[in-house]
């Protein structure tokens, strides 16, 4: 089997490892010259955390990454208190990693271009994607190199701009809206403590504001401000007129600018997945304010969903990845959606996070089973002892691209090549198991 990725973004980079580790020829194209040097999506959430555990990333990316940090709020140049957007939750059990990291999109990719190389496969930039033909045993793509190549799945991981998803006419569903528009960037600033975030606006509208939140790996910020007229300067000195009205002069003095760009809410969810030998994923497939944190780390999820499905081969494996992904990031680009409202409304609440933000709560379950673990759920960690006595974790069992059985002692025995007998009671309690059950957790860490 082969497969083609258009695009180098964190969800085609995921699909890549998650075939690439599976032995499966897989090339990874992206039609910009250069890799993306900005922090763009730098929010990741605890399930994002769990899939890079299983990667293998995971400690390159605690390693790099930042707590949400404390943010400073200041009202017309005065101190009115701090506060984060999420409280820091002790870990347990069966959520080893309960809290987000912030790390910028770039250094993220990075990660996951590293681990993807262990694999002997290497990024192809400056290779666009410029057209496809298929038929039910194969997809003949045309690249902006001259080359032609025959492969048996496209994955089009490649923007909101999706030339994958438009070739294949797929309707892009949902609205953009010009009246609210916001300058972001990477910048480092003189004058504030880059151990904490900083949230700077005027007592006659205390919501509508400049955020600075401290970036990992140097001494930037990202900045984000909200823009009142129809032009937009990105320059340098833009960026430090827009710190001065909201900060007041002379609290930051703006410098290395490396990355600005004019945001709009765009919010679109395409109305297929899937068409025959070609699918899509991440923003090719959903589009999400900021918002939430939520755009990336579903993106990631898509291919972390996509990639065993593809190996796997069988149909009716891969018509559920639609299925499940496609209901997925409606309710998500839904959680996006409200918190954007809340922050036009000018409601406080716009800067907390919940446990909805988390995307520990993803399941693929029958709606209308409301037992407390069935298959589609995430399926949880739990402290077990394996064959030789020894304490180790489930997820420690779970990593590596294959499914696990557990089964709950007394057992039957079973020939499973990842069998795992479970005698502890903490992880029955937490799979609510009695003896005898058999439980079988998917290569991306649901119920089966």
């Amino acid at each position: 089997m082969n497969v083609l990725i258009a695009g180098a973004g964190p969800t085609g980079l995921t699909l890549g490892i998650e075939l690439a580790r599976r032995g499966i020829a897989v090339r990874v194209i992206d039609k910009a010259t250069e890799f993306f040097n900005g922090s763009r999506g730098d929010g990741l959430q605890p399930r994002t955390l769990e899939v890079f555990e299983d990667l293998g990333v995971l400690d390159d990316v605690l390693t790099q990454s930042l707590p949400i940090p404390l943010m400073k709020i200041f009202i017309s140049g005065q101190p009115f208190g701090e506060r984060r957007m999420a409280d820091p939750v002790e870990p347990t059990p069966d959520i080893p990693y309960p809290n987000a990291r912030m790390l910028g999109q770039s250094r993220t990719e990075k990660i996951l271009r590293d681990k993807l190389a262990s694999y002997g496969v290497s990024v192809e930039l400056n290779t666009a994607i410029t057209g496809f033909t298929q038929t039910t045993k194969d997809v003949t793509a045309e690249l902006s190199t001259g080359e032609t190549l025959t492969v048996d799945y496209l994955v089009g991981a490649d923007g909101g701009k999706s030339l994958v998803r438009k070739h294949l006419g797929i309707a892009f569903e949902g609205t953009t809206d010009e009246s609210i528009r916001t300058l972001l960037g990477d910048v480092a600033a003189d004058g504030l403590d880059h151990e904490y975030g900083y949230w700077f606006a005027s007592k006659d509208n205390p919501m509508a504001g400049i955020a600075m939140t401290p970036l990992s790996g140097g001494d930037q910020f990202q900045f984000g401000a909200p823009l009142d007229g129809d032009d937009a300067d990105t320059s340098l000195e833009g960026l430090q007129a827009l710190v001065d009205k909201y900060a007041g002069p002379g609290i930051a003095k703006l410098r290395d600018l490396t990355w600005s760009t004019v945001w709009r809410p765009n919010v679109r969810l395409a109305a297929k997945f899937r068409v025959g030998r070609v699918f899509i994923a991440g923003d090719a497939a959903h589009v999400h304010p900021p918002t939430g944190g939520q755009g990336l780390n579903t993106g990631v999820q898509d291919a972390y969903n996509l990639g065993w499905k593809l190996a796997d081969g069988r149909e009716e494996v891969l018509a559920t990845y639609e299925t499940e992904r496609r209901t997925n990031a409606m309710r998500v680009l839904g959680i996006s959606e409200d918190l954007l409202q809340k922050h036009v409304d000018g409601d406080e609440s716009a800067l907390e996070r919940g446990e909805n933000t988390r995307q520990l709560d993803v399941s693929y379950r029958d709606p209308s089973d409301t037992r407390p673990l069935v298959s589609g759920d995430r399926a949880p960690d739990a402290p077990i002892k394996d064959a030789k006595g020894n304490q180790v974790r489930l997820f420690e069992l779970f990593r590596g691209p294959h499914e696990t059985l557990l089964r709950f002692s007394p057992s039957t025995p079973s020939d499973h090549p990842h069998a795992v007998e479970i005698t502890n009671p903490e992880a029955f309690a937490i799979y609510h198991a009695q003896p005898g059950d058999e439980i079988l957790i998917r290569p991306d860490g649901y119920l089966a």
